[in-house]
């Protein structure tokens, strides 16, 4: 006889759950960054790029909207596989694409991860993996990351189903390097190893260059940082066509069509904008790198980042309270509530005059 379930809350809303499934009723789902409501806010965040898209990508979206729109697009995404496969070089045959790397993330967790054996990844890492270990009753393990936050590939010596890890690793924003990822998936050549590499293209060197020697290995990607489509939900994995082909048995299982067409012409577009596409990057990372220095002249420590946004921590100052400080302020960073990482904020990279409404706030503050 099915137990009726007690009444829970959910975003302020008293709902009885006693038609749950048991995964339903037990998972905690990911919450995302604030969005907000309230004009003229500073929003440093969600890690959005401050910089729009590409024209060619505008143009192309635009050209995209007529009278086909009627129709499906095309479910395999072929001319965007084959883009992202010529841009990266590889087959064709080892590109998935799907709505957002989140969406391609669950269907890896899905058809790739789930095993006996537990999963590993960072205690301190994104925190939607252990949704998708809850959601599809994966087994898990974090590791620990060192002291300094990076990642030790010798503690990951243990007997495991996979492993998965952000690289650079988010929140930190630290960086593993190519040649350890390499000697990771030497270690684990029964493992499927996935690299989450949502920020790359701010500082790092990506695991795409390994795929055609690993099979095991499986890399992830996202339009929304670096590529200012946040907006557009755009993912992509590169990997061994044996692992491509489990992802879209799974993706056919569940949605044929996940990619629109705007979202299609958009992307496509903006591979074929390259010197726009490293302008704006570079401008992101000289960002970042005056962002550090004037922290530090500030008193926070900041942790090395290749990504868009910097971990920072105050020499005296309570993380949270700097976080509730800016906000009356009308600047919003990201404060999370973790052990470990309590008295850090995640500080996007802004535009000019973004980072130097932070940089005075927090002057102020301080003060």
């Amino acid at each position: 006889m099915r137990m009726l379930r007690q009444r829970v809350t959910v975003s302020g809303v008293n709902v009885m759950s006693r038609f749950w499934s048991d995964v339903v009723h037990d998972l905690v789902p990911y919450v995302p960054g604030e969005q907000p409501k309230i004009l003229n806010m500073v929003k440093l965040n969600t890690n959005e790029n401050p910089y729009p898209p590409s024209p060619q990508v505008i143009a192309a979206i635009q050209g995209a909207v007529s009278g086909e729109l009627r129709l499906y697009p095309d479910p395999n995404a072929d001319v965007l596989k084959q883009t992202i496969a010529d841009y990266h070089g590889v087959a064709h045959n080892q590109v998935f694409v799907g709505n957002s790397s989140d969406e391609v993330l669950a269907h890896v967790f899905h058809a790739l991860l789930k095993h006996d054996l537990p999963l590993l990844f960072p205690d301190i890492s994104y925190s939607f993996y252990p949704v998708y270990c809850g959601l599809y009753q994966i087994p898990f393990e974090t590791i620990a990351l060192r002291e300094d936050f990076t990642i030790a590939i010798e503690d990951y010596q243990r007997p495991n189903g996979a492993i998965i890890f952000p690289n650079p690793n988010a929140p930190t924003g630290r960086l593993l390097a190519l040649d350890a990822i390499e000697q990771l998936l030497q270690a684990h050549p029964t493992s499927v190893v996935v690299v989450d590499e949502a920020y790359i293209d701010f500082g790092g060197e990506s695991a795409i260059a390994l795929v055609n020697r690993y099979d095991n290995l499986l890399v992830t990607q996202t339009l929304s940082k670096s590529r200012s489509l946040a907006g557009l939900r755009v993912g992509f994995a590169i990997g061994h066509a044996d692992l491509i082909a489990g992802l879209e048995r799974v993706k056919n299982s569940f949605n044929s069509y996940p990619l629109d067409r705007l979202a299609l012409a958009g992307a496509v577009a903006s591979f074929q904008d390259e010197p726009y596409f490293q302008a704006m990057r570079q401008t992101v990372i000289d960002s970042r790198e005056a962002m550090v220095s004037k922290l530090m002249l500030l008193g926070f420590s900041v942790l090395p980042s290749a990504a868009n946004f910097v971990f920072a921590r105050h020499a005296t100052r309570d993380a949270a309270q700097l976080a509730a400080a800016l906000r009356e302020r009308r600047i919003i960073v990201r404060h999370f509530k973790q052990a470990r990482i309590e008295q850090f904020l995640r500080i996007t990279i802004g535009d000019d005059a973004q980072n130097v409404a932070l940089l005075t706030a927090l002057s102020e503050i301080l003060a």
